[in-house]
């Protein structure tokens, strides 16, 4: 739950009739503390620059609310496909930008909803897209070129995946420091691509805030998103997130990252009946301070050789089976990117909350599929019930104002 890996949402006529957009196996963490300072005072926070060789939202320090979307394409062919990509582009430009819409036309649909009012805040707004492994099939001619490893997420053990939160074409990770301007992008990039975007499901979420300080709490009682490859090392970004040259990727995948969206229900109600001990053993931290079993403050770090039989930190504890810190598992760790999530009830009547999942990584396999396999069983697992998610490939950067998503992809 905080060391590394385990979203689904809502159905389409949810989607659709929403205009509110609340936001491994487990780590429920987003490698961040608490929401930044703007998203609590209400203070915009800079604009993030949308151009460069990587999309913004992924290495970005967490905004305090997110909605993961997903989406069927349907335009007829690649020329269409195109086209969507271009205006996705241009929208996400000026949304992330934030500015003044241009005048309506008399008698002319309104060209904004008003929801942000007359100016549009950036807010601190990213919107990141990837695509899945179903747009790679015959429509568009892209089955030659797509990503090595993307392939539809499969059910690991413990899973009860439903049918209608799975997969999809095309995801949006749409992140801002205020709730309404999620939705307001939302809203007004659905707006936009009416017709040619059909949505799936979402999933909405938040940053929760520390409490006393350091890492977000996360809603079994834990910190969250203590060990997190460092966000600001190129050369750890570059081994661990971005497809670099001669992976065995095409050309134009290069810049990019894989994405993982997986929904984990935390089944409160039985979790809260352990005693504190429990718990603490479980996932291998205190509750409290954060810290490792060995250690006393949450950044220290476990230290496994001194424990070998897991007399102090168990052996099927949650942190030491995600992360055993062996030279031999250094390259399986993921750059996770979680948010909380809340939906009220469950058909069961029991709380339907936990971890709106999101890691990037630049080999599925070698990384999120062999974090899982080694949490898959785990104690912890009990009190998890992942029900949706996809993978995706997150493309590469927008380089300047004449480049748009998609476009070395579409090229090949």
């Amino acid at each position: 739950m905080t060391d590394q890996t385990c979203p689904a949402g809502f159905g389409r006529r949810s989607f659709v009739k929403a205009t509110a957009l609340a936001s491994g196996a487990l780590a429920i963490g987003a490698g961040v503390g608490a929401a930044p300072a703007a998203a609590r005072t209400g203070r915009p926070r800079a604009v993030i620059p949308f151009h460069g060789p990587h999309q913004a939202g992924i290495v970005t320090p967490a905004q305090g609310y997110a909605t993961f979307a997903s989406f069927a394409v349907t335009v007829p062919d690649r020329a269409g496909l195109a086209e969507l990509l271009r205006d996705l582009t241009g929208r996400i430009r000026f949304l992330t930008a934030g500015g003044t819409p241009p005048a309506d036309a008399p008698g002319a649909p309104t060209g904004d909803s008003g929801t942000l009012g007359p100016v549009v805040p950036a807010d601190g707004l990213t919107v990141t897209v990837g695509v899945g492994a179903t747009l790679f099939d015959r429509r568009y001619g892209l089955a030659g070129v797509q990503p090595a490893r993307i392939r539809q997420m499969p059910a690991f053990r413990g899973d009860r995946l439903r049918a209608g939160e799975l997969h999809g074409d095309l995801s949006l990770q749409l992140c801002a420091d205020s709730r309404d301007v999620v939705s307001h992008a939302l809203r007004d990039l659905g707006r936009r691509t009416r017709g040619r975007l059909q949505p799936l499901w979402r999933i909405d979420g938040q940053l929760n805030p520390a409490r006393p300080d350091g890492a977000q709490r996360n809603v079994m009682g834990f910190k969250d998103g203590i060990a997190n490859p460092d966000p600001s090392s190129a050369r750890e970004l570059d081994r661990l997130v971005w497809v670099q040259p001669g992976s065995g990727e095409p050309a134009w995948a290069e810049g990019g990252s894989y994405q993982v969206l997986r929904t984990v229900r935390v089944l409160c109600e039985a979790w809260e009946e352990l005693p504190l001990e429990r718990q603490e053993r479980l996932i291998g931290r205190r509750r409290d301070t954060g810290a490792p079993l060995d250690g006393t403050t949450e950044t220290d770090l476990p230290d496994y050789t001194k424990d070998p039989t897991g007399a102090v930190i168990p052996l099927d504890s949650h942190i030491r089976l995600a992360n055993p810190r062996t030279p031999e598992t250094d390259d399986s760790r993921v750059l996770r990117r979680g948010y909380t999530y809340d939906r009220g009830l469950a058909g069961d009547g029991r709380l339907d909350t936990g971890l709106a999942f999101c890691c990037y990584q630049q080999d599925l396999v070698r990384q999120f599929e062999a974090v899982q396999r080694r949490l898959e069983g785990e104690p912890l697992g009990d009190f998890l019930v992942c029900t949706g998610g996809g993978y995706f490939f997150a493309l590469p950067g927008v380089r300047d104002g004449n480049d748009w998503l998609g476009r070395g992809m579409l090229a090949e």
